[in-house]
């Protein structure tokens, strides 16, 4: 990290940075004076290109019910492009009083994707990292493309107690309208079910996920694990699933996370057939959806 006066950004209201352009460290967004030891009730983790859409990810975090005090953890594996400091300033507008938003930029890849020695190719180390660097109990997990229901966190908190990890359901949500689509009933569903029974044992999604880091601390470490017989580097999120199921856990009941689709995604020809014709339905709704 460099030095404080360089990298570390606190600020009143979630408002103007101190630094004139996003350089290599640790940016951090707070309420005067800096963050202390006092731990956060829940952190989240969100690994990061800054996509435009991060403004939505963010704004729906900061839209979290139940009187939570949250640390938000972004990490970035490529280089900020032009334009990103005004991107996260419009991102961090509206902050919660007592909250944190800290964005960590190495100066580099750690994905081998881009060079770097991080085994995961989706954003290499960073959600490992930027899970042993919050200063929270509870750790959940956004992509910058998707979205939280305003009760995503407290119904987690919630289910959580007493487990070591919870999981909520997730909206599949047009790419384009972004209308959602339907509840996922296939994927992302819980221990023993969907199209990933025979093959994961099940599977959850890292953006419904919630885990107890002071149970099961070994798991944060494999975020950057990918399965062994899988050469894509793509499934670290399989590794981190198939290390949860054995262990306890509790659904919250609710689908509170919504999922923008990619139409590249290899998945997509067989979630056409599932959703049938909600995903036309979806296509034409072009009333304003997301938060």
């Amino acid at each position: 990290m460099v030095g404080c006066e360089v990298s570390c950004e606190v600020t009143g209201g979630g408002g103007r940075s101190i630094v004139p352009a996003m350089e290599p460290g640790l940016h951090i967004f707070a309420d005067p004076p800096a963050p202390d030891q006092q731990p956060f009730d829940v952190a989240v983790v969100m690994p990061s290109l800054l996509r435009p859409s991060i403004v939505r990810a963010l704004h729906s975090v900061f839209r979290q019910q139940g009187g939570l005090r949250v640390q938000i953890m972004i990490g970035l594996d490529r280089p900020p492009g032009e334009g990103a400091d005004d991107l996260v300033r419009q991102a961090v507008e509206g902050r919660p009083s007592g909250w944190s938003v800290e964005i960590l930029w190495p100066g580099y890849s750690t994905s081998q994707r881009h060079g770097g020695f991080g085994k995961a190719r989706d954003g290499g180390v960073l959600r490992s990292v930027l899970s042993q660097l919050s200063n929270a109990p509870r750790i959940a997990y956004l992509d910058d493309d998707n979205w939280w229901a305003p009760d995503h966190l407290s119904s987690l908190l919630k289910a959580i107690d007493g487990q070591d990890w919870a999981w909520a359901g997730r909206w599949f949500v047009h790419p384009r309208s972004l209308a959602p689509i339907c509840e996922d009933q296939w994927e992302s569903v819980g221990i023993g079910g969907g199209i990933f029974r025979e093959s994961y044992g099940g599977f959850v999604d890292p953006n419904c996920l919630m885990i107890d880091r002071t149970r099961v601390p070994e798991v944060l470490d494999f975020w950057n694990r990918p399965l062994a017989e899988d050469m894509t580097q793509m499934t670290a999120d399989r590794s981190v699933f198939r290390f949860l199921k054995e262990r306890p856990g509790r659904p919250t009941g609710q689908y509170t996370a919504y999922y923008v689709l990619t139409e590249t995604d290899g998945l997509h020809p067989a979630r056409l057939r599932l959703m049938g014709s909600a995903w036309a339905q979806a296509a034409q709704d072009m009333a304003p959806h997301s938060p």
